[in-house]
């Protein structure tokens, strides 16, 4: 899926930053003729309308009729690259993924410290849900209420290993310090900080996107991690 910007992995002081879905790409201006798509851009095209749609206030059920009607297609045309929408919500929850955990090894490479690792991947991935409104959505299960049960369950499993992720960097931090209980403390400080940030991306789709998940981000971390 492509994305606001061709820099999106590194900021200008080397930080990763997270992608963000341009969502507005795929309305054509009104009066003006469309371009047949190139292989494989009418489904991204479809995503990115999707994704759009979702930054809307009351979207959390979307239509095909809807979605077709925005692309300025019929939904017989959806139907050509998506065997169903809940494939369409699998290719935005597989972006999500590819997007969040390609960073997150960047992040784990270059940081030698797990509590820093630990640090960014929450940044990250929170700064990746105000970038995306509408995956924001998704990640927190607002936008799958009436979607199929196995998209629910794949969200929960991305959080479960990003959780994974947090526990074994914070127990290289416990290591390093000679921590009798590295083990114990990484895993209850990796609980506490996938709570945080799903609650954060919780506050922030329910708020109609008002109260971003990155607010007064750095006090609260150095309370968890302190």
């Amino acid at each position: 899926m492509t994305t606001r910007r061709d820099d999106d992995t590194l900021d200008s002081d080397g930080e990763e930053t997270p992608p963000a879905v341009d969502a507005g790409a795929e309305s054509p201006a009104a009066g003006t003729s469309r371009k047949r798509p190139k292989p494989g851009e009418r489904r991204v095209q479809i995503l990115q309308a999707l994704a759009g749609m979702l930054e809307q206030p009351g979207s959390e059920r979307v239509t095909t009729a809807a979605l077709a009607a925005r692309l300025g297609v019929s939904e017989a045309a959806l139907y050509r690259h998506f065997a169903s929408k809940a494939q369409m919500f699998e290719g935005l929850i597989e972006f999500i993924e590819s997007s969040v955990f390609s960073l997150a090894n960047q992040i784990n490479e270059r940081e030698p410290s797990g509590a820093q690792q630990a640090r960014k991947v929450v940044t990250m991935l929170l700064q990746f849900g105000e970038r995306n409104p509408g995956m924001a959505r998704v990640m927190v299960g607002d936008a799958l209420v009436f979607e199929h049960d196995r998209l629910v369950m794949r969200m929960s499993q991305f959080f479960d290993r990003v959780e994974s992720q947090l526990k074994q960097s914070l127990r290289v931090a416990g290591d390093a310090s000679g921590s009798v209980m590295a083990t114990v403390d990484a895993n209850a400080v990796a609980s506490v900080l996938t709570s945080f940030s799903v609650g954060r991306l919780q506050r922030y789709a329910r708020s109609d996107f008002k109260r971003p998940p990155t607010e007064h981000l750095d006090a609260a971390l150095n309370l968890i991690l302190a």
